[in-house]
């Protein structure tokens, strides 16, 4: 890995957390926001971490976390900060990470809807993995808006949005 990082391998996402984020998911589980949204993630994710250097443990998990607190699929200010709050909760009883790990998801998860870029390689490359998905909404992901070189590219934009458009019946985590 580039810098100081230590390699942390890719997670599985447990099956216990998946059941719990769906149990308590407010909205369509196959919806804007929902499963297949958070599987694009991962996967876009997993490719622009391997480029960039981030750590793909916080990556996988930031998929699923990111949106699993909505209450609403448009206006919905909050989602993140309690995103934030669930991981720390189910930390240690569903998945587990390392100290660095787990304030790196916090920060994604807290952070990941307001438009921001991010110095931090890991948190940037959550927070690219979700702006690249945008296709699913119709709408192109903005190189400016993207903080990784590998996301910003127009080939990776161009991937993701045929992901994102093409994935209607795309299979969840």
């Amino acid at each position: 890995w580039p810098g100081t990082r230590r390699y942390h391998p890719p997670v599985r996402i447990p099956p216990e957390l998946l059941a719990h984020l769906r149990d308590n998911f407010a909205l369509e589980w196959r919806g804007i926001h929902g499963a297949p949204h958070w599987a694009r993630v991962a996967r876009i994710g997993e490719r622009v971490a391997l480029e960039a250097g981030a750590r793909l443990d916080v990556v996988r998990l930031f998929a699923v976390f990111h949106d699993s607190c909505r209450q609403d699929d448009g206006y919905d200010p909050t989602h993140g900060a309690s995103a934030a709050k669930l991981a720390k909760r189910l930390h240690g009883e569903l998945f587990d990470l390392d100290t660095e790990g787990l304030e790196l998801l916090v920060e994604a998860c807290t952070g990941h809807s307001e438009g921001r870029l991010s110095k931090d390689i890991t948190i940037q490359a959550c927070w690219d993995a979700d702006r690249l998905d945008l296709g699913r909404v119709g709408i192109t992901p903005n190189p400016q808006c993207l903080g990784t070189a590998i996301a910003r590219s127009p080939e990776v934009i161009e991937w993701a949005y045929r992901w994102s458009t093409a994935a209607a019946t795309f299979s969840p985590l």
